[in-house]
Formats: C-alpha cells, sequence, structure tokens
C-alpha cells in the first residue's frame, strides 16, 4: 500500500539520484562541460585564491653565479556569496490516497511531478548561466491590461512565474505567464497592475538579485566581479569586441589565437544566439564548406568550428558569440542536490492550510571563473 513513508522512501532512494544526475548533465550543453566541486566553499561563501601569471622565480646565469631570486605567485583573492538554488514538487492529498493500492498509478503521479520539475529546472539553470545574477528576464515596452509587450522573450515561457519591478519597488508579485504571442513580443498574465508602465522589468519570482554568477556578469566590465574592483585587476577583463558585423572564420580565429597568446586559454566552447548561427551556416554555404556535427557529453549535438563545438542556446542574445575556455569554469557547491528535511527526516510536507504535500531540492552554490581574461565575446554579429 502506497503511503507518505513510501512516497518519501521513494523520492530519496530511487528518484534522487536519478534527478541529481539529470540536472548535472542534461540540463544544458554547457553545464556539461563545467566541473562542479565542493573545494573553496567557506561557510556561506565561496573563497578562492587564483594566481595571477607565473611564478617569477626562473632565470639563467653563470656557472658559479648567484641563482635566481625567489619570487612567490601572486594571487587573487575572489569572494562570492553561494546562491540558493530550489526547486520544489507538489502532490496533492486526494492524488495520494487515490493510488494508495496502485502502485503503478503512484509511480505515474511522481514520474509526472519530476519531469516537470525537471523541464523547469532545465529552462531555469540553463537561463541562469547567461544571465547577470539580476534574475531580470525583460523589459516592458507597453501595457494593455494583462497583456504586457516586452523587448525580449528569449527568457520568458509560459508557467513561468514572475515579479515586475519599477526600479527597486515591486508593482507585481508571483504573477504566471499564461501565453507568449512570438509575433508582437507579448506576454499574458494572469494578474496585472496598474503601477506596470514603460520601462518597467520583469525578473523571476522571489529572485532578483539572487542568481548565480552567469556569463552575463562576467562579460558586463562595468562591474565589480567576485568583490574585486576591475580597472586595477586586467586579469578580470575578458575580450569584448562589439560591432563586429559580417561573420567570417578568420574573425572568430583572430580571438581563439588572442585569448591563447595573451592568456593562455584554449578555446573548447562556442556559443551562439539562432541569427549567429544561421549567419555561420551561411558563410559555410557560401564557401561551399561542410558543417561539421559533433556528438557532445549529455546527448547534445552542435555544430563545429575546426573541432570546436559551436553551440546555438537560446539564452544567448541575439548577435551574440561567446567563445569560452570551460576549464576555467567550476560551479562551486556546498553540496550536490539534496531535499530539504524537517528535523524528523520528512522531505514532504503538508502546505499549511492545504491538503496537499511538497517536497523541495535545493542547491547552495555559484560559478566562478578563474581566468575571465581568457574568455572573449563577439557582439553586434550580421548575416
Amino acid at each position: 500500500m502506497v503511503t507518505i513513508n513510501s512516497a518519501e522512501n521513494a523520492l530519496k532512494s530511487v528518484y534522487l539520484g536519478a534527478v541529481t544526475e539529470l540536472l548535472n548533465t542534461k540540463v544544458n550543453p554547457l553545464m556539461t562541460k563545467i566541473e562542479q566541486t565542493s573545494a573553496d566553499v567557506w561557510g556561506k561563501e565561496i573563497r578562492k585564491a587564483v594566481s595571477v601569471g607565473i611564478n617569477g622565480g626562473i632565470g639563467a646565469g653563470d656557472e658559479a653565479g648567484s641563482l635566481p631570486a625567489a619570487h612567490g605567485n601572486q594571487y587573487l583573492q575572489f569572494v562570492s556569496t553561494l546562491k540558493n538554488l530550489y526547486g520544489q514538487i507538489e502532490i496533492s492529498d486526494k492524488a495520494i490516497r487515490a493510488s494508495a493500492d496502485d502502485r503503478g498509478a503512484f509511480t505515474d503521479l511522481l514520474n509526472a511531478e519530476i519531469e516537470g520539475l525537471l523541464k523547469a529546472s532545465k529552462f531555469n539553470l540553463g537561463r541562469m548561466l547567461y544571465g547577470d545574477g539580476s534574475g531580470m528576464l525583460a523589459t516592458v515596452d507597453d501595457v494593455d491590461g494583462s497583456t504586457v509587450y516586452v523587448d525580449d522573450l528569449r527568457n520568458l515561457i509560459e508557467g513561468l512565474a514572475v515579479d515586475v519591478y519599477n526600479g527597486n519597488s515591486p508593482v507585481l508579485t508571483n504573477a504566471h505567464i499564461i501565453a507568449i504571442n512570438h509575433n508582437d513580443y507579448a506576454i499574458t498574465l494572469d494578474k496585472t497592475s496598474s503601477s506596470i508602465t514603460v520601462g518597467c522589468k520583469l525578473y523571476v519570482q522571489g529572485s532578483k538579485d539572487k542568481e548565480i554568477t552567469g556569463l552575463g556578469a562576467i562579460f558586463d566590465t562595468t562591474k565589480p566581479l567576485y568583490g574585486i574592483d576591475r580597472s586595477n585587476s586586467p586579469i578580470l577583463n575578458p575580450i569584448v569586441q562589439a560591432g563586429v558585423g559580417a561573420l567570417s572564420e578568420t574573425a572568430i580565429q583572430e580571438v581563439i589565437d588572442r585569448l591563447e597568446t595573451e592568456a593562455g586559454s584554449t578555446v573548447d566552447f562556442i556559443a551562439v544566439s539562432a541569427d549567429v548561427k544561421y549567419a555561420y551556416m551561411d558563410y559555410m554555404s557560401q564557401y561551399k564548406r561542410n558543417i561539421d556535427v559533433m556528438n557532445l557529453d549529455g546527448g547534445f549535438k552542435s555544430l563545429s568550428f575546426n573541432g570546436i563545438p559551436l553551440v546555438y542556446d537560446r539564452f544567448v542574445p541575439d548577435g551574440t558569440m561567446y567563445l569560452l575556455d570551460t576549464s576555467a569554469f567550476h560551479l562551486h557547491q556546498l553540496c550536490d542536490w539534496r531535499f530539504l528535511e524537517t528535523e524528523n527526516g520528512n522531505i514532504l510536507r503538508q502546505s499549511q492550510g492545504y491538503p496537499v504535500y511538497t517536497a523541495t531540492l535545493v542547491k547552495y552554490c555559484d560559478l566562478v571563473c578563474d581566468r575571465p581574461n581568457g574568455q572573449a565575446v563577439l557582439k553586434g554579429i550580421s548575416g
């Protein structure tokens, strides 16, 4: 007979391992390239000493002359707060009782909830990898009742719960997106507010300024990174080329060679927006060149640029190409995905005042790039 206890045992012993594996390896092609580690985690912070340049204690000399003077490595201290990532599943008491004598039906119920959680996590974790940590999704261009017109739809999807802010003041919270019109760049919310005006920003519910340090933050050279002023630390400044224009193999290769020369980086991952992928395909077809396809870890496929994966991702801004040395990226975590437990070890908890049980997955982590100057972005790419 299916009970709350048997459901908890199934979630702990059967589903947790499978969910963790899927969230770590199947979410996003970039995520599969990033090492996950518990090193350098101190309490609620990540504190990481990153070496700058090489050890200076080398040199040539005379046969009986003095040895080179010792010079230790130079270090920068990166500091970042662990971000709190959550995912919830919800099962009604009625559904549990209805399937109490049918283990197959209950398994189907759990599978459906887990699949929904994985779908939502795949979207949000992928989005955060390319975000700037603010959780900002889009800017309001116009409003017509419950219909909100925005400047960008790549970070939005039906079912997503959002908050709307005017500056630092919330004007609408926990509003669900119930429909998206891609032709008009319009979304329909399940509730509205007369305070939503042009210029307001949409954020993931409760997530404003609380997300992981994604590529958007690493490449925003106007702001400090990991608690350090970039103006005093060139190692924190990636290569940013704007207004690139027409795409060519030479333009890409020049940046790859520059990264190798200036930072000792080896580019092993290229992420592009849809329009840049098409521009690359058009360029190759003009010169009658074959476009190679690669199989990546996690079951993903991608195009290839001279043996380097060239991956389309919906969360890359239009006209943009990231050239990354993923060996410099680490996802530092306090622990891997775990269910929140009560003091009695229970993971299914009744929502107060409602006949439903919830279980919450949690992970405390942040993304750190050891060598930001070994990464590059090309912007303003045209077809």
